[in-house]
């Protein structure tokens, strides 16, 4: 695990130092990699490396490496480089380290391009080929490493983070507002966007290369989208379960392999469960677990986490966040995730991700099994209300949508605690999203509105830009299982943009290397090529990670309703960042570069302090983290 810039050396380099230029590109990452520095530079490219060791502690695994005529400089673990190198040591290969960095240059010397179907893990590298003068830059399969480019004026630049582009001089930094509307939406800025109209992610599963003239050739190498449902499958019950074990058990141990102390983020939940139970299980050794809960019992799951420790026989730790620690993180947040990033379940990572690194130098977490296994409560909600809601005329779903609206959210919330025998919460909010999910076109169409912050009409009401979909292309549901195809919009999007993107930085801030068992590609496959009744049955979600989990721990143990790993946003909006809020819709600087009409925006953000707030917490947060976001990266 490490951090990777560089550049191509402009014509013009003769009025830039470029090796301090490159120093400073490295360094200011230099929290990712305190282990080692290195760097490459030769007449025409700068490759630069910070090291976190994790595997291979001795100098041996130095970067940048070279083979031949090649030199790379790689961020991440390839978890199955013993048996790559194996594999190429029959083909005579001889190596001179125990590092999976030797394993990719002589697996790309061996194989080129088709070395990266030999490798399971993340992955981030840029390689560069002195001979045919070519840089090759390559991200794993479902975005678990970052890695973003910039093309602008002869200036080629690449980096884990967009915080080393501001240390080159002529950086761009013109904001992207199509970039603006997305994380709006979402609260995250998908590939390939990013906030900087000029600067790309590159793409999960995806080569970029670029030639001396800055020509780029770009292409996907894995697309999830490829993954076929097998609605035939011939095994039983029994036997999918059992091959579930048998691949989450491989993709667990493969991820234990480390010369540095390993742990498990532990939620309590059925996934980070399951992954502790196979992990225990197999362990001479009590197992570390980690978890963060809250003060606020209607956020906190920290009891069920020491429940499933304990059962176990984990070496557990946990942390209560208050609102003091809340206070001191949410300073760290611009830097941390350098371009703008709303979801606020970022203070409880950084947290547990701080509190673990005093104990282990890895740690494993369970992201991937909503996505994959469909445990999404949106997943299902979006197939019981659309099968019914396509049969209702669109003109009716108009009128219904336009009269709920005029209807008092708290009569409402009052009715259902006598009618439900559950109060409705948060419908002050909740009822505008309804009413613009009423008129979706599509499956799709209602999938997007209902996960969206904001609906598109209050959108463009105080944002001067047209709301921008994401790429329809990338998002087509095709025909298939309705689960996978919900599972793979979110993989595309979500997983990578946002889920993947908190635990990155949160855990890279403090040098800490986070791990991700279920989403070695084998397990993706293997989840999505499930048809629908091997993820929702009885009601129940993720079917086949539940059965098998049950083996390990009593169902008493995890069978409660999903809650997430959230904060209370709307209380401390209201309570503690209202000065910030105010403050920003005052400051035309900030209103004029993201094209915000301020009487209109003023207008949503005083509905949400008022007694009638119609506007989604998680947009108020967004829109708050963009202007900490701006205070930091903009404001001059």
């Amino acid at each position: 695990m490490c951090r990777i810039s560089g550049s191509f050396i402009p014509k013009n380099a003769d009025k830039l130092d470029i090796p301090a230029i490159g120093i400073r590109m490295r360094d200011v990452l230099a929290y990712g990699g305190p282990d080692d520095a290195g760097e490459y530079m030769d007449d025409q490219v700068y490759l630069g490396h910070r090291r976190l060791s994790i595997i291979d502690l001795t100098d041996a695994g130095h970067q940048p490496m070279h083979f031949k005529e090649c030199v790379i400089v790689f961020n991440g673990e390839i978890y199955n480089y013993k048996e790559v190198s194996n594999e190429l040591k029959l083909k005579g290969y001889h190596f001179d380290t125990h590092s999976d960095t030797e394993v990719i240059l002589k697996a790309f010397d061996c194989w080129s391009y088709a070395c990266v179907d030999k490798f399971r893990g993340m992955f981030a590298f840029a390689l560069w080929n002195v001979k045919t003068k070519k840089l090759l830059l390559c991200r794993d399969r479902v975005g678990v490493k970052p890695l973003y480019w910039y093309l602008k004026d002869g200036v080629f630049l690449f980096a884990s983070e967009l915080k080393s582009f501001h240390q080159f001089p002529t950086f761009n930094q013109e904001i992207d507002d199509e970039a603006v509307s997305l994380y709006l939406q979402k609260g995250y800025i998908p590939s390939p966007y990013s906030i900087y109209k000029h600067a790309k992610k590159l793409t999960p599963g995806s080569f970029l290369e670029i030639d001396e003239a800055l020509n780029i050739k770009n292409w996907k190498y894995w697309n999830v989208n490829e993954v076929k449902v097998d609605e035939n499958i011939l095994l039983s019950d029994e036997q999918v379960i059992a091959k579930a074990e048998d691949i989450i058990k491989e993709s667990c141990d493969l991820r234990m392999v480390a010369d540095v102390p390993v742990g498990v983020f532990l939620s309590g939940g059925i996934d980070s469960s399951l992954v502790t139970a196979l992990l225990q299980k197999n362990s001479t050794e009590k197992i570390k677990t980690f978890t963060v809960g809250f003060e606020d019992q209607n956020f906190d799951e920290s009891s069920h986490a020491k429940q499933v420790a304990n059962y176990l026989g984990t070496e557990h730790e946990e942390l209560i966040c208050t609102e003091n620690d809340f206070l001191r993180v949410i300073d760290l947040l611009p830097e941390m995730y350098d371009e703008p990033f709303g979801d606020s379940s970022a203070i409880p990572t950084f947290l547990v991700s701080e509190m673990a690194k005093k104990q282990v130098t890895v740690a494993l977490s369970a992201e991937g099994g909503d996505e994959v296994f469909a445990g999404y409560d949106r997943y299902r909600l979006t197939k019981k209300v659309y099968d019914k809601l396509q049969y209702c005329p669109l003109a009716i779903r108009e009128f219904m949508a336009k009269n709920l609206v005029k209807l008092n959210p708290k009569s409402i919330e009052h009715v259902s605690g006598f009618l439900l025998k559950q109060q409705l919460k948060g419908l002050e909010w909740r009822i505008p999203k309804i009413a613009n999910v009423l008129t979706a076109n599509s499956v799709f169409d209602f999938y997007e509105r209902s996960s969206s912050n904001v609906p598109f009409n209050l959108l463009s009401s105080f944002h001067q830009v047209d709301a921008t979909h994401l790429e329809a292309e990338r998002l087509s549901t095709g025909k298939e299982s309705f689960y996978s195809s919900l599972g793979k919009i979110d993989v595309v999007n979500y997983l990578e943009g946002d889920i993947l993107t908190k635990v990155d930085r949160a855990t890279m801030r403090v040098a800490l290397e986070g791990r991700e068992p279920l989403l070695d590609h084998k397990i993706i496959e293997f989840g999505l090529s499930l048809p629908d009744h091997y993820k929702v049955r009885n009601g129940k979600a993720k079917w086949v990670l539940r059965e098998l989990l049950y083996q390990y721990i009593p169902k008493e143990l995890v069978d409660r309703p999903k809650q997430g790993f959230s904060i209370p946003v709307k209380e401390w909006l209201q309570l503690n960042l209202k000065d910030f809020i105010d403050e920003l819709l005052e400051d035309t600087a900030f209103l004029k570069l993201f094209k915000f009409d301020q009487s209109e925006l003023k207008r949503i953000v005083h509905s949400f302090y008022g007694p009638k707030a119609v506007v989604n917490p998680y947009l108020m947060w967004s829109l708050y983290s963009l202007y900490r976001w701006y205070l930091k990266w903009e404001k001059v």
